[in-house]
């Protein structure tokens, strides 16, 4: 009985020690995140400096150096790069190319060297070169061109551009695909003749071909690079790069390495596919592991080496799936070896809807950027390292779906386990995420809007306080803009402190800053109030102090002496959400600006009208937006033009007395030096640039409006094109292309940029309609109970047990007379089957109908014919569980569907849906 008793309690201590050693999750409000510069134009990736500097490329050019405890944000130089696609067409599309990458040399302390990664502002490559940093700025002579990446300029995406170094100096750079999104989502395998850029198979996947890789080479210090040991391919091997150490990307992102093991990890942006098809899997955004060089399967395979089909470029049709032990590369395109490497599957990978293999990842848009592997080791030093609990564990960021992961792998380095970090914290688009020297997580946040500076663009950083805490800062106003005299109250609501001690004596100050940085006001309290009587563009940063002396702040911009613009879409049909056919839709937009009044012209104006395929990618979408309201901006420099003196010395296109404003715009690329020298020229005049004749002066013009009229007179130039936009009345036709099997959405935007007013920036605003088509998917619920997902020939939801349930937010039911949902009781799958209840704005909302009870029905086991149309599929397979609405109903709501059988067991399945349809 003793020896018994003795041999228990041991072992119960040993397993109280085993536990006592094994690390446990940290609480998660002992994370704070510290803002450390915000309104960046476009942020694409950092470094760390000494001194607690960061480093931060943007995409139109820009350098900068952000000091963390001045919290100033410096110019450190200006890269000219390209930042255009021109199609054959002759459009001009924002591109997603530009600065695209940074990272400082392993001996930066010693030499000062930097790598850049960025488009070439002529030719049609990208760059890796090092420049000196000196005295925080960057020294344009030093630079050294080390690698060229030749790549086309006429259609999107892809360009990779993040880098990292391995213990022995070895640099990795990826290179993205520089290939065309098919329209229907899939691989790039297109090999007629005049459309290379729609092959994959030319980049990708040919090993003589740096695009769609990894690289791996030794910069050396005269500025050439060598080629380490352990590529993929060894030097001298035919056929292929030595530089390339994995091959198979469609996008490489943001790579890191595991000081421990050496692996190397990196996040993989996918193609837009919702559902399998045809040509072959849908599509995956990727996670991916290297423990050594391979071939991660792009164009060929996908995820967990799902493949596609091989595509005839002569008739169009789809053949054999590739073969995963045997890929083989017989593009017309491919100067590479024909015989590939077996693909690597993803660690890994998600589609848009719900992952069987990883659920946790939710659904969504998704971006996949990557992330760093956490190793105590790598911070001795540093005064606050994450703890212990994340040693070993890979962090990962979505630029879209704005979460973090912590993933474990096992003592050989594989997948494990997942778990969601700071669940609680949101991200605006983060596009690189890094563990800094002082052992704090970084995250460059790119913010909600393509193509443009966001004011919610950020560095921030997460640090874990294993003492006291920091306070959590929330600041708002009731207004950011507006005419003099501009009173704004504003507000510290939902600040907090996680200590105890803290709660309820916290302090609040304000400070309120000019352009110039130079201090207007400062206020105290949680809801001080502050009257702007001088027009102006200022910051008021709220700092929030607790009983320690621990401090947080965060900043709202105020635009004072400018009210935003209003802009109003007014559609002609009663429902503002879904389009029901083919039918034109009359639309009217207004623009009220205080300011301006009625100086407003229908040319300034950008209003657009895009198709969105189910899974759409947004780039590409923003880019053609951009595009509009860039023409409509310019617009306003050229009504300025047009009221001036100019035009009797220059025309747009040809010579007249003095040069063609088009030569002008050829003649000087857009520079912010170029821009400054332009402006100086409107304003002062000047001659002997272009002849004798001398320039007139405008010393009453502003330089705001010279700045404008400069802006129209660069958009002319000549490898620049215009993207039509629509006019302030007219209609719009919702008519899917034909390539597209399945109904998306379309979006219809209006935008005005103000002219400014009283020295203040101009503001921007925008209204956005978007008309659904009036069949929904399970996958486009906003939120469930009680559901599990099954992979069938398209996709099915299974609703689980009595009062089980989905909802759509924010549904015009306006004329919505009948709704139908599509659903399946199939025996075979253990369905009891129920009836269908209609509720709206909670699950216990107003009852609107109630179906038909939907009894058991079998379905035999059958494959869809080839070629079938799955949607009309499903469709005929399915019971309709018709709700008539009781009543009209207006305006939008949270449309509930819940499915009822009260003599169901809990674990019993009701129905299965498949897709709801709403109908006039």
């Amino acid at each position: 009985m003793i020896k018994i008793f003795s041999t228990l309690f041991l072992s119960g201590l040993a397993w109280f020690g085993f536990l006592a050693d094994k690390p446990t999750p940290p609480d998660w409000n002992r994370f704070t995140k510290v803002v450390l510069a915000e309104g960046l134009d476009e942020p694409m990736e950092m470094a760390f400096l000494p001194g607690n500097k960061i480093i931060v490329v943007e995409r139109k050019g820009g350098v900068k150096i952000i000091n963390e405890k001045t919290k100033e944000v410096l110019d450190a130089g200006f890269i000219t790069v390209n930042t255009k696609y021109t199609n054959k067409q002759g459009q001009v599309r924002e591109a997603e190319e530009g600065l695209m990458g940074v990272s400082l040399d392993p001996k930066f302390a010693t030499n000062r060297w930097i790598y850049l990664y960025y488009a070439h502002p002529k030719e049609s490559k990208h760059v890796l070169s090092r420049f000196t940093l000196k005295n925080d700025t960057l020294v344009m002579a030093s630079e050294k061109q080390i690698l060229d990446v030749k790549t086309q300029r006429e259609e999107c995406c892809h360009t990779g551009g993040g880098m990292t170094w391995d213990k022995a100096g070895n640099l990795f750079l990826t290179v993205g695909n520089n290939t065309v999104n098919p329209r229907q989502g899939s691989s790039n395998l297109v090999e007629t003749p005049g459309k290379e850029n729609e092959d994959d198979q030319r980049a990708p996947g040919n090993t003589n071909d740096l695009r769609g890789k990894i690289l791996r080479i030794h910069p050396e210090a005269n500025g050439t690079y060598t080629i380490p040991k352990g590529n993929l391919f060894p030097v001298g091997t035919a056929k292929t790069r030595p530089e390339i150490y994995t091959m198979g990307h469609r996008n490489a992102w943001r790579p890191s390495l595991d000081s421990k093991t050496g692996f190397l990890y990196w996040g993989e942006v996918g193609p837009d596919a919702s559902k399998d098809s045809t040509w072959g899997p849908k599509g995956y955004d990727e996670f991916n592991q290297a423990k050594r060089p391979g071939f991660f399967g792009w164009p060929y395979f996908i995820g967990n080496n799902f493949p596609y089909k091989k595509y005839n470029s002569a008739d169009g049709t789809y053949g054999e799936p590739f073969d995963v032990n045997n890929p083989v590369n017989n593009s017309v395109n491919n100067t590479g070896l024909v015989n590939l490497p077996k693909p690597v599957p993803a660690m890994i990978y998600y589609p848009y809807g719900p992952s069987k293999e990883f659920p946790q990842l939710g659904t969504s848009g998704r971006s996949a950027t990557g992330g760093p592997v956490f190793r105590k080791a790598d911070f001795q030093t540093a005064p606050r390292p994450w703890p212990d609990y994340y040693e070993g564990k890979w962090l990962i960021t979505d630029f879209m779906r704005g979460w973090i992961f912590a993933i474990t792998m096992d003592e050989n380095g594989d997948y494990q386990s997942m778990e969601r970090v700071l669940p609680d914290m949101s991200f605006s688009s983060a596009i690189d995420m890094d563990f800094g020297p002082s052992g704090d997580m970084y995250v460059l946040e790119y913010g909600s809007a393509w193509f443009r500076g966001n004011d919610n663009s950020k560095l921030i950083k997460i640090e874990y306080n294993a003492g006291n805490r920091k306070p959590n800062v929330a600041a708002s106003a009731d207004k950011t803009s507006g005419a003099l005299p501009l009173t704004v109250k504003f507000s510290a609501e939902g600040s907090n402190d996680f200590d105890p001690e803290d709660t309820g004596k916290l302090i609040y100050k304000w400070k309120i800053t000019d352009a110039k940085k130079a201090i207007v006001a400062n206020l105290t309290g949680k809801e001080p109030s502050f009257t702007f009587k001088t027009a102006g563009n200022f910051t008021a940063t709220l700092e929030v102090s607790d009983t320690k002396g621990a401090k947080n702040s965060l900043s709202l911009p105020i635009t004072a002496g400018n009210t935003a613009p209003e802009v109003e879409v007014e559609l002609e049909a009663a429902n503002q959400t879904f389009y029901f056919g083919k039918e034109p839709i009359g639309y009217k937009v207004k623009v009220k600006d205080k300011e301006d009044g009625d100086k407003i012209k229908p040319e300034e104006v950008a209003v657009t009208f895009d198709y969105l395929p189910q899974g759409f990618d947004p780039i590409e979408i923003a880019a053609k937006q951009k595009s509009a309201d860039d023409m409509a901006s310019y617009a306003v420099g050229r009504n300025l033009i047009e009221a001036s003196d100019c035009k009797s010395c220059h025309q747009y296109t040809t010579k007249s007395i003095g040069p063609s404003y088009q030569a002008v715009a050829d003649k000087y690329p857009n520079t912010p030096e170029n821009m400054t020298y332009l402006v100086k020229k409107i304003k002062e005049g000047g001659s002997g640039v272009w002849g004798e004749h001398g320039m007139s002066a405008h010393p009453d013009l502003s330089e705001v409006n010279a700045k404008r009229m400069a802006d129209y007179i660069f958009s002319l130039a000549s490898n620049n094109a215009n993207v039509s936009k629509l006019a302030l009345t007219g209609t719009i036709k919702p008519e899917n292309p034909v390539y597209e099997s399945t109904a998306g959405s379309f979006v219809l935007r209006a935008a005005y940029k103000d002219k400014g007013a009283m020295k203040t920036k101009s503001l921007l605003n925008e209204k956005m309609i978007v008309l659904r088509p009036n069949y929904l998917r399970p996958q486009d619920l906003n939120g469930s109970f009680s559901t599990q997902v099954i992979s069938t020939a398209g996709y099915s939801f299974s609703l689980i047990g009595d009062k089980s349930y989905g909802y759509y937010k924010n549904i015009d039911l306006t004329g919505i007379k009948e709704i139908i949902a599509f659903v399946q009781a199939n025996a075979r799958n253990g369905a009891v089957g129920g009836k269908v209840e209609l509720r709206i704005d909670s699950v216990d909302g107003q009852l609107l109908a109630t179906s038909d009870f939907i009894g058991l029905k079998e379905f035999p086991f059958e494959r869809p014919p080839a070629g079938t149309n799955m949607v009309e599929w499903n469709r005929n397979r399915s019971s309709k569980a018709k709700l008539t609405l009781n009543k009209a109903i207006n305006g939008k709501h949270d449309v509930y569907l819940v499915f009822r059988n009260e003599k169901a067991a809990k674990s019993d399945m009701i129905l299965q849906l498949s897709e709801v349809g709403f109908f006039q």
